[in-house]
């Protein structure tokens, strides 16, 4: 079995390059390159950037708040922020916008979390917003909040370890010693290689109350106590306790948020003033305004955004006579004023990624805190000790003051001094070297004795620290009173209100009174009615200018679009729920001025494209014809107005829509006919294509009408009929040419 290549047995290969010099091709197994460059990427990624760990924080969060802390900034003034993120690049190899949108997000200004960790002054934008940007770093001053005071809490009594920063020149924990959970605390999201995390907020005070019960029995109901998610933007949260219970045990699932809203009745308008964590208010903007355009919100006269320093206000204007409980209902099932959270607490442990419910995550928690109070605590006993220490020693001298004073004068050589001390009174040389740096006032008994009191003291808190650190209740006990200050301290109400399922209102169904059947007539003169069943049975002759006559009729639904084509080779679109009904003797609506045509613009042809599965074929003047496809002329947006729509390069004769192929007869100037069928035509998707040959034209000779056969007067099919393009055609006998004239003749008129 041949020998697997390692990583650095590659073979060189030397290739002159266009510039004269050498590269070197390496050849290397796809699996060593994936371990070699990207294994060690991707934990990187995972470990140290993107997943939060049990503390709450991600290490670009705990290098700028250390930063901070170590500038004075939790007790001090502002600074500005880019003094704040220079600084933090001693820690984060990182440039300086990446530094500063993670302060950015920790701060007061941004409502991103609900305990901000910065104190900000300036614009920081808003979470809410998605246009709403911060200001640069150097206009904008930031400090840290009082909160803070419980990240950084014992922070040098050994609680947390530290490690050297990326070049070694200073020191850096790895973790910060919080005193409550603010892994559930703070939202975070990240996005690693092949997992993320996301991580909603809850409630500050509702989460170290979970923890003290939890303290108290690891059993215990976690949904008296955490009612449910609380974001920074407000809103409302929907209480299903069936995905509630999911999120809970398992750290996966959704959970759904709505805006928050209030009624004007005198103004007759609706004030949006919270919206989901999840979404922004140009976000909600933008979904309101396309299904205005689109003609599914109806209720609605305006919409604006009326934000300003007092906070977000999105305000509706309804028309006259609009239910606004039904209309918001309606909004919250079809625009982003109701959205999921989708959960993922996803958190590393020991540098293990683990997703984890709230329970396990407040256990994780919980053993990482008590060995945070024990390192306290040793760390505290160890420096009692070492007093106790130096005070025994002291202890000693008070046998004998003027012995002590005669060694140290007596004494030629200062090096000499504290091991004489140590000889003389039999102590080790720590408590010497301090015996040796009392001042001279304080050799006096009253100074001694006051001294060897302390030591009783401190031997009873010695003692007491001792018990602390074999006693694990006392250590859960010292957690407890954290807890109970924090919350007595920095505990706030619920920003997100909780509502129940029975207390929704649940949108009616879409009203169907926009969608009945039409019968449709066009008038070669532009105009259109749009006529229902039961009107038409009722009507009599239909209505037209006095010269002006029926061009196409066909049915349609009402809520369907229609194509308008021009004489301006350009293409219109609109909805029939936009025209006006109309009877038979009313002329009915002049489409040029309906739909804002250009000067001189005539409407020609229309079209019901249905879903725009079909095609339509256009015959021009020169001979040729185009079948295009109706796709091209359906758009995402709500365009009403397409250039382009047809070929320039000939006057457009005739135009037929065509769901299916069929036979269609087109006629000439000089009484020539040709019957074919348009599976002859391939169907194209360029709107503006010349088309294909169809009928050949003697000089001076031009195409008058296309028609779909069914519709024409000829008799001897046959004889027209061609089986390939293009044809000559056959002259017109009598019977099919006057057939046809008389047809024409009882579309003129009135009639």
């Amino acid at each position: 079995m041949p020998k697997k290549k390692q990583p650095d047995e590659i073979k060189k290969k030397a290739n002159p390059n266009v510039m004269g010099l050498h590269a070197e091709v390496q050849d290397q197994q796809i699996t060593d390159t994936l371990e070699v460059n990207f294994m060690p990427y991707a934990m990187s990624v995972i470990v140290s950037r993107a997943i939060p760990e049990i503390d709450g924080f991600k290490p670009a969060h705990r290098k700028l708040l250390y930063t901070m802390y170590k500038m004075g900034l939790l007790s001090g003034g502002r600074t500005k922020s880019a003094n704040i993120v220079g600084q933090t690049m001693r820690l984060n190899p990182h440039g300086d916008a990446a530094i500063y949108e993670t302060m950015v997000r920790l701060s007061r200004g941004y409502q991103a979390l609900l305990t901000p960790f910065v104190d900000s002054k300036g614009n920081f934008g808003k979470v809410y917003s998605r246009d709403l940007s911060y200001a640069a770093s150097r206009y904008t001053e930031a400090k840290l909040a009082p909160i803070c005071a419980e990240l950084f809490r014992d922070i040098d009594s050994d609680t947390v370890d530290f490690v050297d920063n990326y070049d070694s020149t200073m020191l850096e924990p790895t973790l910060l010693p919080t005193t409550f959970p603010n892994v559930l605390v703070s939202a975070n999201t990240g996005i690693a290689v092949g997992m993320a995390s996301n991580i909603c907020s809850f409630n500050l005070e509702e989460v170290c109350r979970t923890e003290i019960e939890y303290l108290s029995d690891p059993d215990c109901d976690l949904f008296l106590t955490l009612r449910a998610p609380d974001f920074p933007t407000g809103g409302e949260v929907i209480y299903e306790a069936d995905a509630l219970r999911e999120v809970y045990e398992t750290g996966r699932g959704s959970v759904k948020l709505r805006a928050r809203w209030r009624y004007d009745k005198k103004e007759n308008l609706i004030e949006i003033y919270e919206i989901p964590y999840t979404t922004t208010a140009e976000a909600i903007m933008d979904k309101v305004e396309e299904m205005v355009k689109t003609g599914k919100l109806r209720e609605i006269s305006d919409m604006r955004d009326e934000t300003d320093l007092t906070g977000l206000k999105l305000t509706i204007d309804l028309k006259r006579g609009v239910d606004p409980e039904k209309l918001m209902a309606k909004l919250y099932k079809t625009t982003p004023l109701q959205d999921s959270f989708a959960c993922n607490f996803n958190i590393l442990i020991a540098g293990t990624p683990k997703v984890m419910g709230i329970r396990e995550i407040l256990s994780e928690w919980t053993a990482w805190r008590e060995e945070s109070v024990r390192r306290r605590v040793f760390a505290d006993l160890t420096k009692k000790k070492d007093r106790l220490h130096l005070l025994k020693g002291l202890g000693k001298i008070l046998l004998d003051i003027d012995k002590a004073i005669r060694i140290i004068r007596e004494t030629e050589e200062e090096r000499e001094v504290v091991p004489n001390l140590m000889i003389g009174f039999g102590i080790d040389e720590i408590q010497a070297e301090f015996v040796a740096e009392i001042k001279l006032r304080n050799i006096n008994k009253e100074y001694i004795l006051k001294r060897l009191e302390d030591i009783e003291k401190l031997e009873a808190e010695i003692a007491d620290l001792e018990d602390v650190l074999k006693n694990r209740r006392r250590v859960r006990t010292i957690i407890r009173h954290e807890l109970e200050a924090v919350i007595k301290k920095y505990g706030e109400p619920r920003k997100t209100q909780i509502v129940y399922p029975h207390e929704l209102t649940e949108p009616e169904p879409d009203e169907p009174e926009d969608d009945y059947a039409v019968t449709v007539f066009f008038s070669r003169g532009g105009y259109l009615k749009k006529i229902t069943p039961q009107s038409l049975r009722m009507s009599g002759e239909q209505k037209y200018k006095e010269g002006d006559g029926l061009r196409t009729s066909f049915e349609a639904r009402n809520s369907g679009e229609l194509l308008v084509f021009t004489d301006k080779y350009q293409c219109y679109k609109t909805r029939l729920s936009d025209l006006p009904d109309t009877k038979a003797s009313a002329l009915g609506t002049y489409l040029p001025t309906q739909l804002s045509m250009d000067d001189g613009e005539n409407a020609i042809y229309i079209c019901d494209p249905g879903d725009y599965r079909g095609s339509i074929l256009l015959m021009f003047e020169n001979g040729k014809a185009a079948r295009i496809a109706l796709a091209g002329f359906e758009t995402k947006t709500n365009r009403k107005k397409l250039t382009g729509a047809y070929s320039d390069k000939s006057p457009l004769v005739g135009f037929m829509p065509l769901a299916e192929d069929t036979e269609a007869a087109v006629y000439t100037s000089d009484g020539r006919c040709a019957v074919f069928s348009t599976a002859l035509l391939a169907v194209k998707t360029t709107k503006n294509t010349q088309g294909v040959a169809v009928i050949t034209l003697k000089k001076n000779r031009t195409v008058t009408e296309l028609r779909a056969l069914a519709e024409t007067s000829v008799k001897n099919v046959s004889r027209y009929r061609v089986r390939s393009l293009p044809t000559a055609g056959a002259l017109l006998r009598d019977e099919d040419r006057e057939e046809r004239q008389l047809s024409l003749l009882e579309g003129d008129g009135d009639a």
